[in-house]
């Protein structure tokens, strides 16, 4: 932080942070009626940003500035302060989840649509990172219905109920908001964790699971949020716990499907009442009741992993699991793998060098085939895999390492960020899916241009200029052509609302 250690030895950022951060962030730092002040919460803001708060608040909330009561070097202290783990370790208990648990009836006899004009199928669903906002776009008229306040940091993406009216939406410092899209207001809130990765809702739209980091757990709710089951993140024996990477949903397996950080085992949970028994360990004939068997239902099936799965993306037949681990070292590489969910083992290694991020990638019929196409963190690339042999049909180069690729089925192209390279970020590349060649750029100078998602039909493509003073970009999806644009602060992802429900070829899911 540039602190001069003298200076350092003598502030004591503990107290200081007693003094003007405690009433708001929590003794432990683990959030109040403030966001929780923890190194896995704030892992993703820059330091120079980090003292910038401190200094001068945050616009549009309750945080103040501090410069004119601390010194550059007390604010120093107490920013790398609060980058440091706390110990002990907090704990979140199923008693603080259920405590801060909060529901706001619907009131009775209320109509059961929209309050707004609009087909709710298109609806798009914007997070505007800048300052903690969520507007909601008419994905026709492009025309803003609402903006409301968030929570800090969400995390993951929105997850929508089947029938477009509910969203849920998951905060870094673990909280669960579930916003009412028809009728425009929050229905219930939890905090399922102290630091969350993510978290999936149900295809039936029953139930809600989240992933968290800290503590190592998976939790299970109803619908309205309600806490209906923890699980420790561990090992059969329970000798060693870990983070949780990430829970999807997988809707045709009636199953959320969990990655552990750090174990190599992947678990699927599945939320059909009749689901067949768990034998866990080596039965000769479990047919024969040779076993004790646990109840399938809610249940964890494991499957073991030669190494631990750091996120995830289905192929369209939910029967397999495409993964990518992260290298152990920082020079390593990462190595990605296909776990068949039936059988319960891997069944292949994904021919992808660098970084595969496969948790943004899509899927598409291609020469016969249907193949998947991923997005690479490291190499400059986009990497098309035949999902029917498992083997690398091309590598597409691209202007600089990328986060995201989407398309729809409705358009002949795929459209990808270069968000990753210092030198590219302001750049779209745009794919044709026939051919697998590069055929368009579209760029925003200076800036970052990511995230692409399309409207329900397919006809348009919003792209994110991630800045503070940034921007909704409407392209037409068959010319490239900018047709609208709107002012946004840092929009970190749009989510169309059609698109998710039907888990769309050309988004994630």
């Amino acid at each position: 932080m540039g602190m001069d250690i003298a200076s350092a030895q003598t502030i004591d950022a503990k107290a200081l942070y007693q003094q003007h951060c405690a009433g708001c962030h929590g003794e432990q730092r683990t959030g109040a009626m403030g966001p929780a002040l923890l190194p896995e919460s704030l892992e993703r803001l820059r330091p120079s940003e980090l003292l910038k708060v401190i200094a001068h608040g945050r616009p549009t909330t309750q945080m103040q500035g501090f410069a004119q009561q601390l010194s550059a070097d007390e604010i120093d202290a107490l920013a790398t302060y609060i980058r440091t783990p706390v110990l002990p370790a907090p704990r979140w208990t199923e008693a603080d989840i259920r405590a801060s648990h909060r529901l706001n009836a619907q009131p009775d006899n209320e109509p059961a649509k929209p309050v707004w004009n609009g087909d709710p199928m298109n609806l798009f669903v914007v997070v505007e990172g800048g300052d903690h906002h969520v507007s909601l776009l008419d994905g026709d008229t492009f025309e803003v219905i609402t903006r409301f306040a968030s929570r800090f940091a969400l995390h993951g993406g929105p997850k929508f109920t089947p029938d477009s009216r509910y969203v849920f939406f998951g905060s870094r410092d673990g909280w669960i908001t579930k916003y009412d899209l028809w009728r425009l207001r929050v229905v219930a809130e939890v905090r399922a964790g102290l630091n969350m990765r993510n978290v999936a809702v149900s295809g039936d739209g029953k139930w809600v699971m989240a992933a968290n980091y800290l503590p190592h757990s998976v939790v299970l709710f109803d619908a309205d949020l309600n806490l209906k089951k923890s699980y420790v993140a561990a090992t059969l024996d329970g000798k060693q716990t870990s983070r949780v990477s990430a829970v999807y949903d997988a809707a045709p397996r009636q199953s959320f499907v969990v990655a552990l950080k750090d174990i190599p085992e992947l678990w699927e949970i599945s939320y059909n009442p009749e689901a067949e028994p768990i034998y866990d360990g080596l039965v000769h004939d479990y047919r024969m009741g040779e076993s004790i068997a646990k109840p399938g239902f809610l249940g964890i099936r494991r499957t073991p992993l030669e190494e631990p799965l750091d996120d995830f993306f289905f192929d369209q037949s939910y029967r397999h699991v495409l993964g990518a681990t992260r290298p152990k070292t920082g020079d390593g590489e990462a190595t990605a793998q296909v776990v068949n969910l039936d059988v319960r083992r891997k069944i292949a290694d994904l021919p992808i060098a660098g970084m595969p991020h496969l948790g943004s990638g899509i899927t598409f019929a291609w020469n016969g085939s249907t193949v998947l196409a991923s997005p690479n963190l490291k190499n400059g690339a986009i990497d098309v895999v035949d999902m029917k042999t498992w083997r690398l049909v091309k590598t597409i180069p691209t202007p600089g390492p990328g986060f995201f690729i989407r398309s729809h089925e409705n358009t002949r192209y795929a459209w990808t960020d270069s968000m990753m390279s210092p030198t590219a970020r302001d750049t779209l590349t745009i794919i044709d899916k026939m051919t697998l060649q590069p055929v368009a750029t579209v760029k925003e100078p200076g800036k970052t241009l990511t995230h692409v998602e399309f409207t329900k039909d397919g006809r348009y493509a919003l792209a994110s200029v991630w800045e503070m003073d940034g921007a909704l970009i409407v392209y037409d999806a068959n010319t490239f052509k900018e047709v609208k644009r709107l002012p946004m602060r840092k929009p970190v992802g749009k989510y169309n609302v059609w698109n998710k429900i039907t888990r769309s070829e050309g988004t994630s899911h």
